[in-house]
């Protein structure tokens, strides 16, 4: 394991297998996986060229990864399977702003403090880049969601603006 990532959780399966959620910092997310797990959220196809575009145009990309593996009989780890559970971007100009894009975690991992832990995360990662302006969108279903990780809405009555065609 790099140290570009951090186990989150981890469990002993039935079969003796190693269950482990692990976070991983500037991961390499394909985008198909990418939108596999969005829809399994619920959100909207985007085309795949896109979505390509956008985590290589990303400045920081953070995923959750289901690693599944067994010990041989050295004792070293077999890694029988690996899948994206969760994922969260950054654009930023490198220098002073940040904005955050496509947090999500899949449903049957959510509830567990993954998403806290992701995003926590990739802040960290920005401040210690020292970008602190950063900024995201939200639902209004998730805002307290965000609130409770420190961001606020409004901010000194600020708000966003759309170009709308």
């Amino acid at each position: 394991m790099s140290q570009a990532e951090l186990v989150l959780a981890e469990s002993t399966l039935a079969d003796g297998s190693t269950s482990q959620i692990v976070f991983v910092h500037d991961a390499k997310v394909n985008a198909v996986d990418l939108e596999q797990l969005c829809v399994r959220v619920g959100w909207p196809a985007r085309p795949l060229n896109k979505v390509t575009t956008a985590l290589r145009n990303s400045f920081v990309v953070c995923a959750l990864v289901l690693r599944i593996s067994r010990p041989r009989a050295n004792g070293d780890m077999q890694m029988l399977s690996e899948s994206l559970v969760g994922m969260a971007r950054a654009t930023s100009d490198r220098a002073i702003n940040a904005t955050i894009w496509d947090v999500l975690v899949d449903p049957e991992f959510q509830g567990q403090g993954l998403g806290r832990a992701l995003v926590e995360q990739l802040v960290r990662s920005l401040l210690r880049r020292d970008i602190n302006n950063i900024t995201l969108f939200a639902d209004a279903k998730v805002i307290d969601f965000y609130q409770n990780l420190g961001f606020e809405a409004d901010v000194e009555n600020i708000k966003g603006m759309f170009w709308v065609p």
